[in-house]
């Protein structure tokens, strides 16, 4: 089945959005986790020649599947994709201090082993550029319902952007499929949403869409720190505008 008109419509106005990032906020980021929305993401990037910097955190737990991608994205696109690691310090820390799979005694010792292996590298990487992009929709989840296309977020210092923040799961296959776009081997296997190896499982007919993530947690408003606001930071609407 191909694509409908409205998401070829939709298809070109996140170009359009993605290039005006590039254009009025450079130097940029994707922040990747090469799960679907991001792979369209890249597309668009590659596709468009932008000069937006696509950005990856090996948190040194990833699937095999997950590293095959960005493989295959690299030949594929022939871009230069920008992997961070946790500083190694303080991985040796949270190991001798948790264990190695600590994440699953407690909601806080999981959050402390995201710190470290999510959150502190992405800082990193987001230091210096001026805006960041993302792949969060508001339809993955309850938590994420409110996420704005466009806001700027205090803790980086920097604006964030969410192009595919409208769009429904069926939309960003059309366009993988539409574009041939490649994807992570998992989503075929029943996994919506793709993270670390220990932490994420495929999910059953009916479950919510990030269901598989920590899902021995009870919370339903999971994430790892990196968006821990992800209703609006501060909506476009009312920020300043930040040269």
């Amino acid at each position: 089945m191909g694509s409908s008109t409205e998401q070829v419509k939709r298809f070109a106005a996140v170009s359009e959005d993605v290039a005006a990032i590039a254009r009025d906020h450079s130097p940029a980021v994707l922040a990747c986790s090469f799960g679907a929305e991001d792979m369209v993401l890249v597309d668009v990037i590659a596709r468009l020649a932008c000069p937006i910097t696509v950005v990856t955190l090996d948190t040194g737990r990833l699937p095999e599947e997950t590293h095959s991608l960005i493989e295959r994205t690299q030949r594929r696109y022939g871009i230069d994709i920008d992997v961070r690691f946790p500083e190694g310090g303080a991985v040796e820390a949270l190991v001798r201090r948790h264990g190695s799979n600590g994440f699953y005694a407690s909601v806080a010792e999981r959050h402390a082993c995201c710190n470290v292996r999510k959150v502190e590298p992405l800082a990193r990487a987001l230091a210096g550029n001026h805006a960041w992009i993302t792949g969060l929709r508001r339809e993955q989840s309850t938590h994420r319902a409110g996420v704005a296309a466009k806001a700027f977020d205090d803790a980086h210092g920097l604006w964030k952007f969410n192009p595919l923040a409208d769009w429904s799961h069926d939309d960003v296959w059309a366009y993988i499929r539409h574009y041939g776009v490649p994807y992570n081997a998992l989503h075929d296997r029943g996994y919506p949403s793709i993270g670390c190896a220990p932490c994420t499982r495929a999910v059953e007919p009916g479950e919510d869409m990030r269901a598989g993530r920590w899902w021995w947690e009870r919370d339903d408003r999971k994430e790892c720190g990196l968006h821990p606001r992800v209703v609006p930071i501060r909506p476009v609407e009312s920020a300043e505008v930040v040269e």
